[in-house]
């Protein structure tokens, strides 16, 4: 049981180790630290926004999604919606919303557990935090799909639109109506938080793979 849980945490640093490169293992360590600081940050900030181009608003509707809610024109567009059979926005990834925040704060917590774990396994456990964005995007291009493919046959003017796919990003075109998507200051925070986690990756290790490869050395003497 020592043995796998040693294989799983990787060596310990010796003291004179880290006296002689302290900067060495502090710098994964800050990566790590600063990418979980800003993945708890985004949170409170939205993650996404459309803009919905009508020829009865010229100014445009908008709606932002945060990883819990949808917030800003979105009685509005549910009520044009509603005439080409559309579900209310509110409706889209119920579950994902419920669980959103633990879900971003348990990958924060990944990422500060591998702080402490000096093997390979470490990047086992900033994976999550890493493809956040991905699976952000991933998972809202899902719930447009599904709404634009899924519109109600019984709407008033369910035969002038064919069921369509937003885009996630960029320009969509539904009836006289387009569309404009582009990631908000929470993504962005998000996708930083990957770099930083990425880069983070690459300095742990560089920092503990020659601690892993000299034990392994040892053991086999």
């Amino acid at each position: 049981m020592a043995e796998n849980l040693e294989q799983i945490l990787g060596p310990r640093i010796p003291a004179d180790e880290i006296r002689a490169n302290r900067a060495r293992y502090m710098i994964p360590t800050l990566l790590f630290v600063a990418a979980a600081i800003l993945l708890i940050s985004s949170i409170f900030l939205p993650y996404w926004r459309l803009t919905l181009n009508a020829p009865q608003y010229p100014k445009g509707l908008t709606v932002q999604a945060y990883v819990n809610r949808v917030e800003g024109d979105v009685s509005e567009i549910d009520g044009l919606n509603h005439y080409i059979g559309m579900r209310p926005l509110a409706e889209a990834a119920e579950f994902e919303k419920s669980i959103s925040i633990y879900g971003i704060v348990g990958v924060s917590l990944l990422i500060l557990a591998a702080i402490f774990v000096h093997s390979r396994w470490a990047a086992l456990l900033a994976l999550p935090a890493l493809l956040l964005p991905a699976i952000f995007l991933i998972d809202l291009q899902y719930w447009l799909a599904h709404f634009g493919t899924n519109l109600d046959p019984t709407a008033a003017l369910s035969s002038s639109v064919d069921p369509f796919v937003p885009p996630v990003l960029g320009e969509g075109i539904i009836a006289q109506f387009s569309t404009w998507a582009v990631p908000d200051i929470g993504l962005w925070i998000a996708m930083a938080a990957s770099v930083l986690i990425a880069i983070g990756l690459w300095f742990h290790r560089a920092a503990y793979k020659p601690l892993v490869e000299a034990a392994q050395a040892s053991t086999e003497k």
